[in-house]
């Protein structure tokens, strides 16, 4: 029996193979989700160099909005990223979910980062 980090990686794995193929020299949005907080890294695989980060562990997140792992949370960091983003020129990216499914946090990140300015 495969153990569930595994499939996690291979999910991953699968994930992000698909972006590379239709990437097209786009950096790629890669988020992690813990159960307390949401990171989100701009990140330029042909450099690789990261490019921008945000997360809600940032104060002025967790001064905003108190909770830190809920969707406005997310939406919020979507924003901020999207903001870091613009500044350092970038306007299209990829969205890497990871292994994550869309859904709850990761949707309402990236739909927090289209909000801000930001072609996924």
């Amino acid at each position: 029996m495969v153990a569930s980090r595994e499939r996690f990686a291979r999910r991953s794995r699968r994930v992000r193979y698909g972006l590379r193929q239709k990437a097209g020299g786009r950096p790629r949005l890669s988020v992690f989700r813990s159960n307390k907080y949401i990171y989100v890294q701009l990140i330029d695989d042909q450099a690789g160099q990261t490019l921008a980060a945000a997360s809600s562990l940032e104060p002025t997140v967790k001064a905003e909005l108190g909770s830190t792992n809920d969707k406005a949370a997310a939406k919020r960091v979507g924003l901020l990223i999207a903001e870091r983003a613009k500044a350092k020129g970038v306007t299209t990216a990829v969205f890497d979910r990871g292994g994550y499914r869309y859904h709850g946090r990761l949707a309402a990140l990236a739909e927090g980062a289209r909000e801000g300015g930001l072609t996924l």
